[in-house]
């Protein structure tokens, strides 16, 4: 128990302290009435390639902000807690391909927030679970989609003023690192479903007995009795 609440303590800590990071910037510049937004990633300039690196740590006012906190500790929490051998590596190329990418072939315009991370997160526990074929991480990508199914219209260029090319592209580096990282991480559960004996030992205690034996043998032997009992055939239909 001790074990698994320390998990869980460490899954919630590593995305809420990046969350944290992003609320400090974003106080900051409220309280020193300053704009980051030049630090923005503008696609295909060479001022606009530290935007890689900085443009998700910037959001355009607080509600931009808040509309992305829970989700990315809710989603970083599930990466960190299921597949946390991996979790460092699989947040560093999303951020990383996405900012690239988003360089590479977006609108020209600033484009902030980390919005195409969360997309990124997504993608992966969804397709992570598929691409293992195992049962509980599949579990975990319909609870993924039950909760942040309705994101899949942020990928589509529907509503002005929004980076859809970041949640798109951050789509398709989540859903790439999970196909990259299907063979690390957490092993799949092996479950055993038991024997194909055509017949099981059902006595223990209730139905064996010992008896000595009347034997003149200065050895005394003794039988031990089990009873057996055979298993049920399926029913052919």
């Amino acid at each position: 128990m001790r074990n698994r609440s320390s998990k869980l303590f460490f899954s919630l800590l590593y995305p809420t302290l990046f969350v944290a990071i992003l609320w400090v910037i974003k106080l900051f510049e409220m309280a020193f009435d300053y704009n980051f937004f030049w630090y923005g990633l503008y696609p295909r300039t060479l001022h606009g390639l530290i935007g890689i690196i900085t443009a998700p740590l910037l959001h355009a006012n607080l509600s931009h902000l808040t509309s992305n906190s829970l989700p990315l500790i809710v989603l970083g929490a599930m990466m960190f807690f299921f597949y946390r051998p991996i979790a460092f590596q699989v947040f560093f190329w999303v951020y990383l391909m996405t900012g690239v990418w988003v360089w590479a072939a977006a609108r020209s315009s600033y484009h902030i927030g980390a919005s195409g991370i969360l997309y990124g997160f997504v993608t992966f526990l969804f397709f992570s679970g598929i691409f293992r074929k195992d049962v509980r991480l599949m579990a975990l990508s319909m609870f993924v989609v039950f909760l942040y199914g309705g994101m899949v219209w942020g990928i589509l260029p529907i509503i002005q003023g929004v980076s859809w090319e970041s949640h798109l592209l951050g789509s398709l580096a989540g859903m790439i690192t999970a196909y990259n990282f299907r063979k690390e991480g957490p092993a799949p559960k092996k479950y055993d479903w038991g024997t194909d004996e055509e017949n099981e030992l059902i006595d223990v205690s209730g139905d064996q007995h010992i008896e000595p034996s009347s034997d003149s043998d200065s050895t005394e032997q003794i039988n031990i009795h089990y009873t057996y009992k055979e298993k049920d055939k399926p029913n052919n239909s």
